[in-house]
């Protein structure tokens, strides 16, 4: 008789007060992605997702991280300090820019002194005289 009158199991109510994000691993994220491209039928996506519990925008960052090569065995952009040999890639390459940029500084310098010799030559007022003559 006591089994009849046993109330049935209620989930406890409480609520959890931090949830735990939820981690992929690249085998399953490879995995849905292929099932999720061999669904043909209308709806089929739709089911998937239900099933694994998923959303719509896990498959699409998924499928550009594939798209990128991180989920083939490359490493995701890593966060923090830049490591040395990343150091040393922007030094030279800030190196490289410099020395651009300190050629296109010599010639714009040139073309001034030429425009000025010029300017001089045919009597056209320039800051340093300041002769004031105009044409």
């Amino acid at each position: 008789m006591t089994s009849q009158n046993a109330p049935p199991d209620i989930p406890d109510p409480e609520v959890v007060p931090k949830a735990n994000r939820r981690k992929f691993s690249a085998e399953y994220k490879v995995r849905i992605l292929e099932e999720a491209d061999s669904c043909t039928e209308r709806g089929g996506i739709g089911a998937l997702l239900r099933r694994e519990g998923l959303y719509s925008s896990h498959l699409s960052t998924w499928r550009r991280q594939r798209d990128q090569g991180i989920l083939s065995g490359l490493s995701p952009k890593k966060r923090g300090r830049k490591g040395k040999d990343d150091l040393e890639k922007d030094l030279a390459e800030l190196r490289r820019e410099n020395k651009r940029l300190q050629a296109r500084l010599e010639e714009a310098e040139m073309i001034i002194d030429v425009q000025k010799k010029l300017s001089r030559l045919l009597g056209l007022a320039t800051e340093e005289n300041g002769a004031g003559k105009q044409l």
